[in-house]
């Protein structure tokens, strides 16, 4: 993830706001935000409520509180993406009218017996891309993959290589309730805000290349990937809301910060954390090292499960 001199680095974080920030966000927060400003970049700050179901009241209120009070601070406004639905329909029509879209009328139940992605999702096996059963609706629309491998070096992880055509199938971009889908949505945010990295949980690898499947379809740039390890319970599971992670409000931001700096490698000194939070980020913008973030998937956090 090297910037030329004359062109300093964007990045960005993009908290889903279905609950409080975890220990495993303010990993994710942090990583992102030094890369960035350890070189002179700016850090955007996007909240990602596409999915509305999923969008807990007041939660999105809440990352922004803690945010601030763990001493980050943003570049512009803050993005909200349900009120970016103009831009996804504008994407979403410029790739229909170009032929790389078609209706879907399969329902989760029949994809059941659908092999498994990586990410666990079910590999769609093209029941409708020769056009719809007879007698059926489109419930979706999806994205017509075209055939061939995504190969990209991430800048924690190494090299990933994936045909998403084999392996994922065509994925949905217009989901069933009428809601566009967060792979639509993330890669037109990244573009239009000028995004030139995204430094992000290694939860999201596996979203990367149906991500620049679609960046090469609409003509953006791509941006430089690293995918830093998930924070995790003693049973492996990703912490989250669904798995009862707790959260960081009401703790020392400090000790969280100096903790999540130990998780990610960088080596803060003994005491760090009893000197304050401004001496925390100071130390933190001086030292941070993306080579020293250890290239694992996702590592156990008791202390903050």
């Amino acid at each position: 993830m090297v910037e030329s001199a004359h062109s300093p680095p964007v990045g960005r974080f993009a908290p889903s706001p279905s609950g409080p920030l975890h220990f495993g966000s303010m990993v994710a927060a942090l990583g992102s935000c030094l890369s960035a400003r350890s070189r002179q970049g700016r850090w955007l700050l996007r909240i990602e409520d596409v999915d509305v179901p999923r969008s807990v009241p007041g939660a999105a209120e809440g990352i922004l509180r803690t945010l601030e009070a763990f001493g980050f601070a943003w570049d512009g406004d803050v993005i909200w993406q349900s009120r970016r639905t103009a831009a996804y329909r504008e994407a979403f029509a410029r790739l229909e009218a170009e032929g790389h879209l078609f209706g879907c009328a399969c329902t989760r139940k029949e994809m059941a017996d659908s092999t498994l992605t990586r990410d666990g999702t079910r590999r769609y096996p093209g029941t409708c891309r020769a056009g719809l059963p007879a007698g059926r609706e489109a419930r979706a629309w999806r994205l017509r993959v075209p055939p061939g491998r995504i190969a990209f070096v991430d800048g924690i992880q190494g090299g990933i290589d994936e045909d998403v055509s084999a392996e994922v199938g065509d994925f949905v971009l217009l989901r069933a309730d009428g809601l566009f889908a967060y792979q639509l949505a993330v890669v037109v945010d990244d573009a239009e805000t000028g995004v030139t990295e995204v430094v992000r949980g290694a939860d999201l690898l596996d979203s990367t290349a149906r991500q620049i499947v679609l960046q090469r379809m609409l003509a953006y740039p791509t941006p430089a990937y690293a995918h830093l390890p998930v924070a995790t319970n003693g049973a492996g599971e990703k912490l989250s809301k669904q798995t009862l992670a707790r959260s960081v409000e009401g703790a020392r931001p400090a000790q969280v910060l100096v903790d999540a700096l130990d998780f990610l490698g960088q080596g803060p000194p003994p005491g760090l954390a009893d000197c304050g939070l401004d001496e925390v980020w100071q130390w933190a913008l001086r030292n941070w090292s993306m080579t020293r973030v250890p290239a694992r998937r996702q590592a156990p956090c008791p202390a903050y499960a």
